[in-house]
């Protein structure tokens, strides 16, 4: 799935990457807990969550996550921001609740890793 249809069909807002949004993403995750991201793992997949501090951010770029959404209008800070673009990813926000978001992804065909083999 291209980045720019999650920003379609989670009405989000992009807030950094804004060059990217024709990048895929393969697999995605939802998570508020970065251990469970860590075991995770899955390259070019989007990571939803509720978490806005930039341990998020760099965790992602650990994983070679491309792409995190922000649930529940949790917009990032302005040093979120920047650590973001500074690492190439794509950031937005959306005031869709994680398992709303979560649900609207799986629908329309973007799977978890355990699905993606």
């Amino acid at each position: 799935m291209k980045i720019n249809e999650i920003v379609r069909l989670l009405e989000a807002e992009v807030v950094a990457g804004e060059t990217k949004l024709n990048m895929d993403v393969l697999s995605a995750c939802g998570s508020d807990m970065m251990s469970d991201v860590l075991a995770f793992v899955k390259e070019q997949a989007v990571l939803l969550t509720g978490l806005v501090n930039s341990q998020v951010v760099r965790t992602c770029h650990m994983m070679d996550i491309k792409c995190i959404v922000f649930v529940r209008g949790k917009k990032p800070s302005e040093d979120i921001i920047n650590l973001a673009k500074d690492n190439g990813m794509v950031i937005m926000f959306t005031k869709c609740r994680m398992y709303s978001a979560c649900g609207i992804l799986y629908s329309n065909g973007l799977r978890g890793g355990d699905d993606y083999e």
